[in-house]
C-alpha cells in the first residue's frame, strides 16, 4: 500500500491552496485497485468505479487510466464519464427512480444499462425489444451493510426487482424479446463478512439458471473500509479465490463463461481523502472543550449524517499533549464532527485533518448557510495540482434570478 501523506505535505497543501481543502493521493487510489485486481485475478472479472463516491473529472480520468471501467447513477455522471474518456462499453448506468426519458437518453449514448424496477423493464422491452442488451437488477432481501441507511439489498429497500417477481421478470422478457446481458445485485455498504457476497452469489447463480445467454453476474461492492486503527478490512483475497471457485463451478452446468462484475467506490477513493481544516476559535464551558473549526456539515456530512468515524489529526501540533475535545463546525445546526475526541493539545489556528475523507466527502457538500465550497487537490508523483477552485461569492449568485 503506498504510504499516507506526511503532515509536512498537508501543511504545504493548506499553505498552498487555503482551507478547508480537500487533498486526494493518487497512489492511494492506485494501490486500492491493484489489490482487486491481484484478489480477483482467478476468475475474469470488471471493476466499475462508482462514481458517486468522488466523480471529480480529474479523478475519473486517472481511474480510468488505472483500467477500471465506470458505475454511474445518474445521466450526468454519464456524460462526465463519457468527457473523462471512458468507451460507452466501460460505462454502466444504474438509476433509481428516474424517468424514462434518462434511460432513453442512456440508450442514445451508448452506454450499458441496468433497469431495477418492473415499471421501467416492461417499458424498455415495449421500446426496444431485443435490439438493445439490457442487465437486470435484483434485490436479493439480504440485510447487509455498517448502516440501515447504506443497506440496499433488505426486503424493504427501494433498489432492485424482488427475487420474488422473478416470473413477472420472465413474462416481461418473453413478451418483448428483451435480450438480458446480465444480472446485478450490491446489498449494501461497509459489509465485513464475505459469505454475504457468496450468499448473494448463490442467489444470482439461481436466478441465472432462467436465463440462457448472460454474459455477466454483477455483485456490486460494499468492500469495508477501515476508519479506525482496530477496523476489520474485507478480506478480498479470500473473497476472490471463493467467487473464482464458485463461479466455474456453476460454468460447468451453465455451459457458458461468465464474467464477474464489481463496483468499488469508497473502497477505491475513501483513503485517499484528506479534508483539512483550520481550528478558529478553543471553547472551553462548563462541562466541554469545543474546537470550532473553519468547515461543518456543509462540506463533510457523513459524521452527521451516517454517525460516521474519521479519524483526526492535528497536524500543527502532533506532540502536544493529549487533551479531551468535542470537534465541531460553524454551521448555524448541531454540527458536530466528533464528541469526546482525544487528540494533542488544539490551540487556535492549528490545522487539523479528517482523515478517510475521499468517499462522499466533497461530493456530498452544498452551500448552506450561504457558505462556500472548498477547493480540491490531486497529489500525485509528489505533485499538487488544484483540481477544481474553491467557491467565491459570486458562485452562491451564479443561477440565481433577480
Amino acid at each position: 500500500m503506498s504510504q499516507p501523506f506526511t503532515d509536512q505535505q498537508l501543511i504545504a497543501a493548506a499553505t498552498e491552496f487555503g482551507s478547508p481543502l480537500y487533498v486526494y493521493h493518487a497512489e492511494q487510489i492506485a494501490a486500492r485497485y491493484n489489490k482487486l485486481v491481484d484478489a480477483f485475478k482467478a476468475h475474469p472479472t470488471k471493476f466499475f468505479y462508482a462514481c458517486k463516491a468522488l466523480s471529480n473529472i480529474n479523478i475519473l480520468r486517472y481511474i480510468k487510466g488505472l483500467g477500471a471501467s465506470l458505475d454511474c447513477v445518474s445521466i450526468n455522471e454519464v456524460k462526465l464519464g463519457i468527457m473523462a474518456g471512458f468507451q460507452k462499453d466501460q460505462i454502466l448506468f444504474t438509476p433509481n427512480g428516474v424517468d424514462f426519458a434518462e434511460i432513453a437518453e442512456a440508450v442514445s449514448l451508448g452506454v450499458r444499462v441496468n433497469i431495477d424496477s418492473i415499471s421501467m423493464l416492461e417499458q424498455f422491452g415495449n421500446t426496444y425489444g431485443g435490439s438493445y442488451p439490457v442487465c437486470i437488477r435484483i434485490n436479493p432481501h439480504i440485510v447487509a451493510g455498517g448502516n440501515y441507511k447504506i443497506s440496499t439489498g433488505h426486503i424493504d429497500s427501494k433498489f432492485g426487482i424482488s427475487i420474488h417477481q422473478l416470473r413477472h421478470i420472465e413474462r416481461i422478457v418473453k413478451t418483448t424479446c428483451l435480450h438480458v446481458q446480465g444480472l446485478h445485485m450490491h446489498t449494501g455498504s461497509e459489509i465485513k463478512d464475505i459469505d454475504v457476497f457468496l450468499q448473494g452469489l448463490d442467489v444470482m447463480f439461481g436466478i441465472a439458471a432462467h436465463f440462457k445467454d448472460l454474459d455477466l453476474i454483477d455483485l456490486g461492492s460494499g468492500f469495508k473500509v477501515p476508519y479506525k486503527e482496530d477496523d476489520q478490512e474485507t478480506d478480498v483475497y479470500t473473497l476472490g479465490a471463493r467467487v473464482a471457485e464458485a463461479a466455474m463451478e456453476f460454468e460447468k452446468e451453465y455451459n457458458r463463461k461468465l464474467e464477474i462484475w464489481f463496483e468499488p467506490g469508497k473502497y477505491l477513493v475513501s483513503e485517499c481523502g484528506y479534508f483539512i481544516v483550520k481550528a478558529n476559535v478553543v471553547k472551553q464551558t462548563t462541562a466541554t472543550v469545543f474546537v470550532g473549526v473553519n468547515s461543518g456539515f456543509n462540506h463533510l456530512i457523513r459524521p452527521m449524517f451516517y454517525d460516521s468515524y474519521h479519524r483526526i489529526s492535528n497536524i500543527s501540533n502532533p506532540d502536544g499533549p493529549r487533551r479531551i475535545y468535542t470537534v465541531v463546525g460553524n454551521i448555524c445546526e448541531t454540527d458536530t464532527f466528533a464528541w469526546d475526541r482525544v487528540l494533542p493539545e488544539v490551540r487556535e489556528n492549528d490545522l487539523l485533518v479528517f482523515h478517510n475523507a475521499g468517499a462522499y466527502g466533497f461530493e456530498m457538500s452544498s452551500n448552506f448557510n450561504s457558505r462556500l465550497k472548498p477547493a480540491e487537490v490531486l497529489i500525485e508523483n509528489g505533485i499538487a495540482r488544484l483540481i477544481r477552485r474553491a467557491d467565491v461569492f459570486e458562485d452562491l449568485l451564479h443561477n440565481q434570478v433577480v
